[in-house]
């Protein structure tokens, strides 16, 4: 087996992160936010509507807010390269798929505008042959 294909233990930040997101995605913690801003929004006449009771919320969800945006980004990144690679290999196993495309992430933008150009072509070739009562199953040309 490939040495590369070991999985390692994952970081606690890693096991943190995939933890919040799937925390902060459930009905329940949903629940919880919103009785904490019916306790709030009910204790504003205890405090008188206070400049510090306004100040609790607005930090509190200031707080949060931050800290969820760099979880949440460090699961979708993981998340996406994991998806790219499985992609990836789909790609490089199939006899008939173009290597080149393997990677395209990584691509400058002005070459994925050209890549996907050369697909719209194909696709509207496919689309007239449809039309002609013709098959447009097959595989055509590579990028060019």
């Amino acid at each position: 087996m490939d040495k590369a294909l070991i999985k390692n233990p994952p970081s606690v930040f890693t096991r943190l992160a995939k933890w919040t997101a799937r925390m902060a995605g459930r009905p329940v913690a949903f629940a919880l936010v919103v009785a904490l801003v019916a306790v709030w929004a009910v204790s504003g006449p205890y405090f008188r509507y206070s400049d510090s009771w306004q100040l609790t919320i607005n930090t509190f969800t200031t707080i949060v807010t931050f800290l969820m945006v760099f979880l949440i980004q460090a699961t979708q990144n993981r998340d996406a390269a994991a998806i790219q690679i499985k992609l990836d290999e789909i790609i490089r196993s199939l006899g008939s798929a173009h290597n080149a495309l393997l990677d395209l992430e990584e691509m400058e933008e002005q070459d994925l505008a050209r890549l996907h150009a050369h697909y719209l072509r194909l696709a509207e070739r496919a689309r007239g042959q449809i039309r002609r009562g013709q098959p447009d199953t097959g595989v055509p040309e590579g990028p060019a």
